[in-house]
């Protein structure tokens, strides 16, 4: 794609190509002014010879014309001595004539006296000196635009500098960076200050808000891990407790296992929230095929009464570096999501070497409409997901910080497949 053209260039350019229009407009119309005040000129000229040659004609029978270097008679109706230009020319003015190998101007009259007269001008001298002069009418416009288009270029240049200057300041502004403001350069117009000045509230304002976030994650963090500290305590104490029934043990186990996830999750949530680029520094080595079996053990009570199973297709042995609770979310989201959109058949979770995993489910399935819209919204990683798991949404964030991907297609002939390539991870 061809990068835009900058506005110096765009306004230089218009100004040539008005200044050529306005240049072309002038020389057409001066030329006709010039040809109509021409014509006008002979028309007047040979008009007022041939009526003073009829006049001495009628006072003098004797009368005879006597050719100049510049005027000659013809008698049209006597042949010899006719040119052939002039033979068949009607009544009035002709300009450009050759006669003689000269180019002239003729006018043709009858004369009572005279017949058909025909007064050549020869206008050879005049008809260059023309010529230069609309050679240097052409030369005169061509100067004229080149010095035009010299000098809007700089002076252009001059008027552009101060935006090119705040478009300059406002490149370099950074996301998180503190107090940032725009300065407009010396010799800016008034429209510059009122552009600056709107950046700068902006920038207050967003200042205030990243402020006010900042307190929020903040104060969720302390009190959220509060209760999940009372909670994971009071589930360990339980455990320890005689008599503890098989049941019930494995349940609170489950709920500590589960507190533990979601504690690492919530961790993960707050890295993101406060500096993405922190959350690929909090990776380790993963044996995928192993916590594999542990997300699918987590989410097998899911399945409660479906008349649903969950069954492993090809799981090849696989390690990578990951953050583990942002692989074990992620997974467990499109699990999950897979088992509640099914009542009955099998769940196949597979795993290639290469860290794809790839889980199929054979629920109701997707039409073309719905499967674009979920890719829409991981394209723009709008807010909106869903209420279990991390959702959709984030699920493409954490993708696009780590080099995962994820695509969502329908199966044949019902039932979703969900592929989550960890391949963008460094191998262990």
């Amino acid at each position: 794609m061809r990068s835009p053209m900058s506005l110096r260039r765009r306004m230089v350019l218009w100004l040539l190509v008005f200044s050529s229009v306005v240049s072309l407009l002038v020389f057409a119309i001066g030329t006709n002014v010039h040809e109509h005040a021409e014509h006008a000129a002979w028309r007047s000229l040979l008009r007022s010879e041939l009526a003073a040659i009829e006049d001495h004609s009628a006072r003098d029978p004797d009368y005879r014309w006597q050719d100049s270097d510049t005027l000659r008679l013809y008698r049209l109706d006597d042949a010899s001595g006719v040119p052939a230009s002039l033979r068949g020319l009607h009544d009035g003015l002709h300009d450009n004539v050759v006669v003689g190998d000269r180019l002239s101007v003729v006018m043709v009259r009858p004369s009572e006296r005279m017949g058909r007269l025909a007064l050549v001008l020869d206008i050879e001298d005049f008809h260059e000196l023309e010529s230069f002069a609309e050679r240097s009418a052409l030369l005169g416009s061509l100067v004229l635009i080149v010095v035009t288009g010299l000098a809007a270029w700089l002076g252009v240049g001059r008027i552009v500098r101060p935006l090119a200057a705040l478009a300059a300041d406002i490149g370099q502004l950074r996301p998180g960076a503190p107090r940032q403001r725009i300065e407009v350069p010396r010799g800016a117009s008034s429209e510059l200050y009122v552009i600056a000045g709107a950046l700068n509230d902006y920038l207050e304002r967003n200042a205030h808000f990243v402020e006010r976030e900042r307190a929020f994650i903040t104060s969720a963090s302390h009190e959220l891990r509060t209760p999940m500290a009372v909670i994971a305590g009071a589930t360990e104490l339980a455990l320890e407790q005689p008599g503890l029934s098989p049941r019930a043990g494995q349940q609170m186990r489950r709920v500590l296992h589960t507190l533990q996830g979601v504690e690492q999750l919530f961790q993960l949530l707050l890295v993101l929230a406060r500096d993405p680029a922190r959350l690929a520094a909090m990776s380790e080595k993963i044996e995928l095929d192993s916590l594999l079996a542990d997300i699918v053990d987590d989410h097998r009570h899911l399945l409660g009464d479906k008349q649903l199973a969950i069954e492993y297709g090809q799981v090849s042995p696989c390690t990578i570096v990951a953050p583990p609770g942002v692989v074990a979310a992620a997974i467990g989201n499109l699990l999950r999501n897979a088992i509640e959109n099914s009542d009955s058949g099998v769940v196949t979770v597979s795993l290639s070497p290469a860290g794809v995993a790839t889980i199929e489910d054979p629920g109701h399935g997707m039409g073309p409409e719905e499967i674009s819209a979920i890719h829409a919204r991981l394209a723009r990683q709008s807010p909106g997901g869903a209420a279990d798991g991390i959702g959709l949404e984030l699920i493409a964030r954490l993708c696009e910080h780590l080099g995962w991907k994820l695509h969502i297609s329908s199966r044949q002939p019902q039932g979703t497949r969900a592929v989550l390539d960890l391949g963008g991870a460094p191998p262990g």
